[in-house]
């Protein structure tokens, strides 16, 4: 049973998010504090973290910083700022969905598992996906540039694979939001972008000279067919 860690400090939204969790066949763990979360993760590994921002002692950023710098556990944040420069800066920590509040509970369960499929789903065509010097292996869920093996959170890593099984090919950003949610869902163009420098900085040998996922402005990005 895959394991969810509710971050929460409002009691009342953490047990509504606790009961369709379990209804709908996870494992959940509720805390309602920045520390109390960082220890829970460190300790028990979930499979992924709900996370809100607005949280007392650590903020629910700072939360989402820390467990970045020594894991790629999948992160779906929940905020009431709603801001886009706040949900900007929680996707460019690495955060691969989030939620505005309020929100329905049915919703937060859908993301959650649209981004645990991109976990653990099923892989198809090619198991193993090279171009440019850039090698993705699906079973594995592991990725190396130029024989380096590189850390991808589930976000970064289905948006790598969905480029290089067609190199040269423009998607457009809703075209990769499709890719990652594997539903319709509201989001916005910026969400892609904050990915996408997400995984730039992982793969890119200059982050600022992009070689590998290049832009196609006013449409869209592309895997180089170079």
């Amino acid at each position: 049973m895959q394991r969810i860690l509710v971050v929460e400090d409002e009691m009342q939204i953490a047990r509504t998010l606790r009961d369709y969790l379990e209804v709908a066949g996870y494992e959940v763990t509720i805390v309602g504090d920045g520390g109390a979360a960082l220890a829970s993760a460190r300790g028990e590994h979930p499979d992924l973290v709900v996370l809100d921002l607005g949280l007392p002692t650590i903020d629910g950023l700072d939360v989402a910083r820390e467990l970045r710098r020594t894991a790629t556990t999948p992160i779906v944040m929940l905020t009431a700022r709603g801001e886009e420069s706040d949900r900007i800066v929680g996707l460019e920590l690495g955060a691969d969905d989030y939620l505005v509040k309020p929100f329905s509970p049915k919703e937060l369960v859908a993301r959650v598992r649209a981004v645990l499929r991109r976990t653990s789903g099923a892989t198809v065509g090619a198991e193993v996906l090279r171009a440019a010097g850039v090698e993705v292996d699906l079973p594995k869920r592991r990725a190396r540039v130029d024989g380096r093996t590189v850390d991808l959170t589930p976000t970064e890593f289905q948006l790598l694979v969905t480029m290089i099984r067609e190199p040269g090919r423009v998607f457009t950003r809703a075209q990769l939001q499709d890719s990652l949610h594997g539903v319709a869902i509201e989001s916005y163009d910026r969400a892609i972008d904050a990915h996408v420098k997400n995984l730039r900085r992982k793969i890119e040998p200059e982050v600022g000279h992009p070689r590998y996922v290049l832009t196609v402005h006013g449409v869209g990005y592309r895997f180089t067919d170079d």
